[in-house]
């Protein structure tokens, strides 16, 4: 079975060499597709409906990560593989957590690359050893943080992230607690740091994914 790839990569020398490298393959895999932004590889994918997408990270108008998720998202039957030069532990995870099939760094041997692209058609992952390793720690440590994380709050502060999560205003927190506005501030500022978030919305969709609503 022939694999029907779309190629997604900014550099146009990057992704002319791949295209060229692809077709050296005969039947066993073809490029249906190019795209330089993360926007057009969304557009490409859903007119052409390939079967895998090679998708860089770094990409104007919506970068690789954007375009994953929404491809992931509208059509569930293309495998997304990250095919790019991040080494970043974040990029690893969450381009697994938004779906795709695998991750992969440019710096990869050809004859690997072919290697675990026909593994996609065995619903197997795209992933060297090495970065299965990493990402397995990746995993781990976000665990590891979330539970220190909520045991470092205060039962008041849990209170709050509850109150937070159901959507509440400060004031209204304020007046179920019988807590001053300020106060509440106070909580929201200690929550966030403690659980190392950044908003609120965070801070409500951690406490859903907690269980703590």
């Amino acid at each position: 079975m022939t694999i029907r790839v779309l190629v997604a990569d900014d550099h146009k020398l990057f992704r002319q060499g791949l295209i060229s490298l692809i077709k050296t393959r005969g039947d066993e895999v073809e490029v249906v597709g190019e795209a330089a932004t993360g926007r057009e590889a969304v557009r490409v994918a859903e007119q052409l409906r390939p079967d895998v997408v090679l998708m860089d990270i770094y990409m104007p108008q919506g970068d690789g990560l954007h375009a994953t998720k929404e491809i992931r998202e509208r059509f569930p039957d293309i495998a997304v593989v990250m095919l790019t030069s991040s080494e970043e532990d974040e990029h690893l995870y969450e381009a697994v957590k938004l779906g795709a099939s695998g991750y992969l760094l440019k710096s990869l041997d050809a004859v690997e690359l072919f290697d675990l692209l026909r593994g996609i058609t065995r619903g197997e992952a795209a992933m060297t050893r090495a970065m299965a390793a990493r990402l397995l720690k990746s995993v781990a440590n976000q665990a590891t943080n979330s539970n220190l994380g909520q045991e470092a709050l205060t039962n008041r502060e849990i209170d709050v992230l509850r109150l937070v999560a159901q959507g509440a205003s400060n004031p209204q927190i304020a007046e179920m607690l019988c807590i001053s506005i300020n106060t509440v501030k106070s909580h929201l500022k200690n929550i966030l740091e403690k659980l190392q978030l950044e908003n609120r919305t965070q801070a409500a969709t951690y406490a859903v994914q907690s269980g703590l609503v």
